[in-house]
């Protein structure tokens, strides 16, 4: 452990780009494995083998991700349970008379309005779509940036005429400069393919290349000492930031450090 603590405050205090990516190459090798995914809320998706059933359960275990991993993961099974264990089955086919189990559900400020409306909108949404990665590929026209992604994104979610009002603020977006770390992480679960066995890179129209790095308070702790952020507060550019600097590492694939970032912050409080 002494020797651990050493060679950590040794790259707290060397900011250079090269002993800080040595530090952050060390970690993603050790995170970036299955034995990351029991006490994580990626857990959630990993009991499924359909693509769309990893997507809508994925997508609600990344909005939920925020309080104690063990409260969220505990939720989501909760969740999924009140969903038949089936979610793309349950949104394509539930009726009305399905929908009153729902009431009561609750995962800090997210309440049963926002949980049945998301459910109406994944109903219409998937009975015209076969995968949701559709819905993240931006407008057909212009520069297709993240940002211009998960901007279209949000106003797609509640372009349906009954959105309710309180739950936008659950789904983040870019144009209300917020960091969107949970839809940024879900993003990475979607569309990262390698050989770590977490991440599930099941899209392929979205480029590893283009993806922000999820800024919960760990990571951004964590950056911070590393000298890879130095703007003040924590919005939409402060993560354009980290993953420029993160780029500098690896161009194609900046977001694996989330791994190294977070496991830093969290496991070893650096």
């Amino acid at each position: 452990m002494a020797a651990c603590a050493s060679r950590l405050l040794f790259f707290m205090t060397q900011y250079t780009l090269a002993t800080v990516e040595t530090l952050l190459d060390d970690r993603v090798a050790q995170y970036n494995q299955p034995a990351f995914i029991p006490n994580d809320p990626v857990s959630i998706p990993h009991r499924f083998t359909k693509k769309q059933d990893i997507e809508i359960s994925g997508f609600f275990a990344a909005i939920l991700a925020w309080g104690q991993r063990k409260t969220i993961i505990n939720n989501c099974l909760r969740l999924m349970d009140l969903m038949d264990n089936a979610p793309h089955d349950f949104v394509l086919h539930h009726r009305e008379q399905d929908l009153p189990r729902f009431l009561g559900f609750k995962h800090r400020t997210f309440n049963d309005t926002d949980l049945l409306y998301l459910l109406h909108f994944f109903q219409e949404y998937y009975r015209q779509h076969e995968s949701l990665e559709t819905a993240f590929t931006g407008p057909g026209d212009g520069i297709l940036t993240q940002k211009v992604r998960l901007t279209h994104f949000h106003e797609l979610v509640f372009s349906l005429e009954d959105a309710p009002q309180r739950t936008r603020k659950h789904i983040a977006t870019p144009a209300r400069k917020s960091a969107c770390k949970r839809l940024n992480m879900y993003l990475r679960w979607m569309v990262r393919k390698d050989d770590g066995g977490v991440d599930f890179g099941l899209w392929d129209s979205l480029p590893m290349a283009d993806l922000i790095c999820p800024c919960d308070v760990h990571v951004e702790r964590v950056a911070r000492r590393l000298g890879l952020i130095t703007r003040k507060g924590m919005d939409w550019e402060t993560a354009e930031e980290l993953t420029a600097h993160l780029r500098a590492f690896d161009p194609e694939d900046p977001v694996k450090y989330d791994y190294a970032l977070f496991g830093l912050g969290v496991e070893e409080k650096f």
